[in-house]
Order: structure tokens, then sequence, then C-alpha cells
């Protein structure tokens, strides 16, 4: 192929993907690992050079196409089972082994981050409330404190785009001092209440929070990744799903689960901490 004709295909593959996205230009060029500049003089046809391999295979990889698609190679945009396993199962983090999960997050890093909770989002708990949470079989009280903190931090960067969504009755209870959250005192109850209502409000729109009635609907608790893969969560592992139908599914059911949601984002804050006055005595 003459390479005027592979940079013309690998422009007008790289704009799809940019359009596909959803993300400005700075963002997209941010998860691909460019800066903005060269995203732009790579989609304005000023040079009929190709990126680096490693650019090109970040790319691909990101984007969650093969590689032969992108320069124009192939018509097939999926990447070959021998490549990307369409299923894997990852153990959950432990005090030495979350390598993937931070993995995961980096791949994302610039594409939204669509998660449903367990419980409490990990990196809006209190110390207190990790503390209670924290099992034999979990990481240290500590690194998990460590760890929410570093994904706390990530979520006040300007790129960072996250959606949550979640029962308004794990809230609830926990306001209540109900079910898993019967032995925990009150005052650390309220203490993460007031926290999640006030990073509710200082996180938006970076991180938008989503409440739907969990007796009408229903979700297993998962995240997706932008378009490179989804992990639905099952205690003491991970399914992790790379194939771009199961990630679509997730998605759209993610989109479902934020059109039921009876509290938006923008009155997130106010809500949660109403709750704090829901408890009884």
């Amino acid at each position: 192929m003459d390479k005027r004709d592979a940079s013309r295909l690998f422009r007008e593959r790289l704009a799809r993907l940019l359009d596909r996205s959803g993300m400005n230009r700075s963002r997209f060029a941010a998860a691909v690992g460019l800066d903005r500049s060269a995203l732009s003089q790579l989609l304005s046809g000023e040079t009929t050079r190709l990126p680096r391999a490693d650019t090109l295979i970040r790319i691909a990889s990101t984007q969650g196409v093969s590689l032969d698609w992108l320069l124009g190679i192939s018509q097939d945009e999926g990447v070959s089972a021998e490549i990307k396993p369409a299923l894997e199962l990852e153990e959950a983090q432990d005090a030495g082994n979350d390598a993937a999960l931070r993995r995961w997050h980096q791949d994302a890093a610039g594409m939204k981050i669509r998660y449903v909770p367990a419980t409490i989002p990990d990196f809006l708990r209190t110390e207190a409330v990790i503390a209670f949470e924290t099992r034999a079989t979990k990481p240290s009280v500590e690194y998990q404190i460590d760890d929410a903190r570093e994904r706390l931090a990530y979520s006040r960067k300007p790129e960072n785009d996250t959606e949550v969504c979640m029962p308004l009755q794990t809230l609830q209870a926990l306001a209540e001092g109900s079910g898993p959250w019967a032995t925990l005192e009150a005052e650390a109850r309220r203490a993460q209440i007031a926290q999640m209502a006030r990073l509710a409000d200082d996180l938006y729109p970076g991180l938008r929070i989503f409440l739907f009635d969990g007796r009408k609907t229903f979700s297993a608790p998962y995240t997706v990744f932008g378009q490179t893969r989804a992990a639905v969560y099952m205690g003491d592992m991970y399914l992790v799903l790379n194939a771009k139908e199961a990630i679509g599914a997730l998605t759209r059911h993610f989109d479902q689960l934020i059109r039921s949601a009876t509290v938006r984002p923008h009155e997130a804050g106010r809500v949660i901490s109403g709750l704090i006055g829901d408890e009884p005595g």
C-alpha cells in the first residue's frame, strides 16, 4: 500500500475512534498517550508519516480495535482471541496483588469510567468505614486507605469522568444503621454520609452520582472502563469482559440504570446530606 494511502486510512480510522469515544481531543490524546498537538497533527494530514509502533499499539489497545484495522490492512476491527481473550478471571485485589485493577484504571485514563459499587464507592469511603468493611481476606486497613486517597486524588483531576450508579437504599441503610451497618457507630455513619455528600458536590461534574430505587431496579456491582474492558465484581474475583459486544451490553445496562435513577447528579449532594436527619432517635 502506498504510504499516502496508508496515512489516509490511518487518519480516517483515528478520527472515527475519536468521534466514537465521545471525548474531546485533549482527553482522547491523554487516553492514548499523546499530547494534544501530536494528535491534531495526525488528524490534519500534514504529514504522511505514521506514529511509532508503540503509539500505534497503545491506540489500538486502549480503543479495543485490532492494529491491522487501525492501519487499514484489515476491515475487521476485532482483536483476535489469541491476543485478547474475550473473557478472563482475575482474583480480587489483596495487599500484594492489585496490579490488574490499577492497570485497568490506567488504560482507561481520559475515558469515561462507569461504576456500580458493591456498597459505598471505594474512593468515597471514610477511614472508619474502610476499617469497618475490612476482612481478613482483604487488604490491610492502611493499604485500603492509601488506595482510596490515590483514587480520590485522581477524581479531582480535570480529565476525570466517572459515573456512579447505586441504590438509594444502600445509603438509607447506612444512615439508619440497619443491615450490614447495624454494628457501625452512629458517629462513623454520619461522618460517612457527610463526606459522600460533600464530595458529590465538590467533584461534580467530573464525578456524577445517580441513585436508583433498589426495590424496582437491580444491578450486580461492576465497572466499565471506557471502551477497553468491563469487570464484574464477584466478591473474591473479577469476571473481566474484553469483547466489544459485552462491554457495549454493560454500557447499555448502565444507561438503563441512569434512566431509572430517582436522584440525579446535580441533587445528589443535597439528597445524601438529608439522609443524616433520617436516622432514628
